[in-house]
């Protein structure tokens, strides 16, 4: 008894040793946690079968294999944030739709341009009319037939003119600036979009830069569990721990390799989300780049930036324009508009220059017409009163913009601020729950902690982990978002 006992107590000092010497599993996988794609990550340790459930722990190993695999099968281009914003809007259909209805609103403003200069047509029309039986001398030579309808002039008419028309008013002037204001709404309504798509980009990126993290770290906990399986396994072994323990800590392996399964799926699954956008086929092999993190900017310059470029508040502003043009357009209706028309050419009974006699019919004519709006039923005046009810409205979808930006404004900035202020004890945390585990392990294998405290540790090293890593992330979308509503990004 006395030389067994003088064996078990040189293996588990020859046990803290080893485990006090060499680095632990975390710090080798904090030090190569940058930049990890899942494509990289390592079958995880596979441990024996336990004699509850034989074969199951492998079955779980090689479900959790199978999906790495599947995940890993192909390297793929690193994709940047910026990249992947421009990637996404060559492929998002809304986004071509709001470019494309922003390009046909500056070509709208150009068209209510164009309405203002003179208009130039060459006119070109032969007209026939059945003669009456008469003849006068209405014509450019002499006595001729004369046609049955009296507005005509001739029986034979050819008509060939440069017309020119310009029509001066008050509505015109007023459709130039509303195709200004509606180009204005329609360029700040791209914006929306543009931000729109940014938005849902950096969610999703960070989406799938968050979920390839958690596999690294699942990863860590399976080794770290496989490893303690071993560790029991020997001690057993050594008739120093109870078979209890053997099993306790294969339950936990077993739990750690589903974790790293269901890992590994939402990773595939936030992998095809955000290909989706990027690629023509969303299976596409790729792997994302996280940005570094940028200081908060402060306070006031932030409220200045979302002040001046916010394109919600553009929006309605331009709106509310364009409902005071619609306004005046309205009022227009009571003012007559004046038409200039200038004609250059023949319109006589020959189709020349020059008539029979050398008379020539080439002339010119030109006119004014001017109609002055008498009586229309109040159509004008109801079009005026619809015009206001427009403009309040508008008014009130400004007011309730400028609320929501003051808001959204006080959110985003909390937000990223709590979350820059716990990223250094996240950190600590884990840097804690690390220590905890690395010192509950050797005094598990000096045979003064239970598996139950070493089981506790390990949870709470991942956990920390975990945190610690939902926590960066939180503070670059709560970063992003803050960039967003500054338009910076």
């Amino acid at each position: 008894m006395k030389q067994i006992f003088q064996l078990n107590t040189i293996f588990a000092f020859g046990w803290a040793v080893a485990v006090a010497v060499a680095p632990s599993p975390a710090s080798a996988w904090q030090s190569s946690t940058s930049g990890i794609a899942v494509q990289e990550l390592t079958e995880p340790t596979q441990s024996t079968a336990s004699p509850i459930n034989p074969g199951a722990t492998q079955a779980n190993g090689g479900a959790a294999a199978q999906v790495l695999v599947q995940n890993g099968s192909q390297p793929g281009p690193a994709i940047t944030l910026d990249l992947a914003l421009s990637l996404a809007r060559t492929n998002e259909p809304a986004f071509a739709a709001a470019v494309a209805a922003s390009k046909s609103a500056q070509l709208d403003r150009s068209i209510a341009r164009a309405a203002l200069l003179p208009s130039v047509v060459y006119h070109n029309q032969y007209l026939y009319t059945q003669p009456n039986g008469a003849h006068n001398g209405a014509g450019s030579i002499g006595s001729q037939a004369a046609p049955k309808f009296i507005a005509n002039n001739t029986v034979h008419e050819y008509t060939s003119q440069g017309v020119a028309t310009e029509t001066l008013g008050l509505a015109q002037y007023n459709a130039v600036a509303r195709a200004g204001a509606a180009a204005a709404i329609a360029s700040a309504e791209l914006e929306i979009s543009r931000r729109g798509l940014t938005s849902t980009v950096v969610g999703l990126f960070y989406n799938s830069t968050a979920a390839q993290e958690r596999t690294v770290i699942q990863q860590r906990a399976t080794n770290e569990a496989a490893d303690f399986v071993k560790q029991t396994q020997q001690r057993e072994a050594a008739r120093e721990v109870a078979h209890a323990d053997v099993i306790k800590a294969q339950l936990t392996l077993q739990q750690r390799q589903r974790d790293l399964g269901d890992a590994q799926l939402q990773a595939q699954k936030a992998r095809l989300d955000l290909g989706v956008l990027l690629f023509p086929d969303p299976r596409s092999p790729y792997s994302v780049t996280l940005p570094v993190a940028t200081l908060l900017p402060e306070r006031t310059v932030v409220e200045t930036q979302a002040a001046a470029n916010n394109p919600e508040l553009k929006s309605a502003l331009a709106t509310l324009r364009s409902k005071d043009l619609d306004i005046t357009a309205a009022r227009a209706a009571y003012l007559p508009d004046l038409v200039l028309n200038y004609s250059y050419g023949i319109d006589a009974a020959q189709f020349a220059a020059n008539g029979p006699d050398g008379v020539r019919n080439l002339g010119y004519s030109a006119s004014a017409t001017l109609d002055i709006p008498v009586w229309d039923w109040l159509a004008t005046q109801h079009k005026i009163k619809q015009a206001h009810i427009f403009r309040d409205a508008a008014k009130v979808a400004l007011t309730s913009t400028q609320r929501t930006l003051i808001a959204q404004l006080e959110e985003f900035y909390g937000e990223a601020s709590l979350a820059h202020d716990q990223l250094a004890s996240l950190e600590l945390s884990v840097q804690t729950a690390r220590e905890s585990l690395r010192l509950t392990r050797m005094r598990y294998s000096a045979g003064e902690a239970t598996v139950l405290e070493v089981v506790d540790a390990q949870n709470s090293f991942t956990s920390a982990e975990l945190a610690y890593q939902d926590g960066n992330i939180r503070y670059q979308v709560a970063l992003a978002n803050l960039q967003l509503l500054t338009g910076t990004i």
